[in-house]
């Protein structure tokens, strides 16, 4: 499974969850991409990333699994990526 985030440089949201994310991937390993709905438009697009950023789209082998966005505290998030099963108790 992989983690997809669509975001950009001027959501707030988006630069909160900035330090979220990386101590989640300092703590767990995830398959984690991520791309600006400006920067890398055609590849955000293709994802259909909604009105609400940032968007964390779920992806297993290609298939959309779930999707949730705006902004987590760090518990929150990984109680998240645990639910759908990116993240397990061994992992860490």
């Amino acid at each position: 499974m992989k983690v997809v985030k669509i975001g950009a440089i001027w959501c707030s949201g988006c630069l909160i969850m900035n330090s979220v994310i990386s101590k989640t991937l300092k703590n767990y390993t995830i398959d984690f991409q991520e791309y600006d709905i400006d920067m890398d438009e055609e590849e955000a697009k293709s994802y259909q990333p909604g009105d609400v950023l940032p968007v964390f789209i779920v992806m297993d082998q290609d298939q959309e699994v779930t999707r949730f966005a705006g902004e987590y505290s760090y518990d929150e998030f990984v109680s998240k990526l645990k639910e759908v099963g990116v993240i397990h108790e061994e992992d860490h």
